[in-house]
């Protein structure tokens, strides 16, 4: 016995014969739906066309989802001011773009020394940032590099 529920039927409790001789007469399948309950409910559907429709949900929600794209940006202790607008400019668009930025800069050998210059440049760097993203994370030394991270604004109205 099985409780048969779908469209054009009349919803109750059928021997499971007869219910597989309705889905046959209107050429669809007989889908267990709830397995668990007692009758056991079933439905007389397409079993294709369901699935190919929960596929294309799927489809439709993976592309819905957003990804996260990070770019980084690496700088020197005492990159010069040329070069720090030609990175803040790339830095800018990546955002624009909707991109996460992680600017770093990368200390080699001795130049640990400047490491206070190091946090002054990334500093700059998010304040001239500040109407395009806003710092997710704050400067911090980890071995030979000190890196930030830095999130688009998100577009209100």
């Amino acid at each position: 016995m099985v409780r048969l529920v779908g469209e054009e039927i009349e919803s109750k409790i059928y021997p499971l014969k007869e219910a597989l001789r309705i889905a046959e007469s209107k050429e669809l399948d007989l889908v267990e739906i709830s397995p668990d309950a007692n009758p056991p409910v079933c439905k007389v559907m397409d079993y294709k066309k369901f699935i190919f429709d929960q596929k294309k949900k799927q489809k439709e929600m993976k592309a819905k989802a957003t990804k996260v794209v990070v770019k980084e940006i690496r700088l020197g202790p005492q990159t010069d001011e040329h070069d720090f607008e030609f990175k803040l400019n790339h830095a800018k668009r990546f955002l624009q773009e909707g991109a996460k930025v992680k600017v770093e800069v990368f200390f080699r050998g001795r130049s640990i020394v400047y490491k206070d210059q190091g946090e002054i440049m990334l500093l700059k760097f998010a304040q001239e940032l500040e109407e395009f993203g806003k710092v997710e994370a704050m400067p911090k030394l980890e071995g030979k590099r000190m890196q930030m991270m830095v999130a688009p604004k998100t577009n209100k109205g």
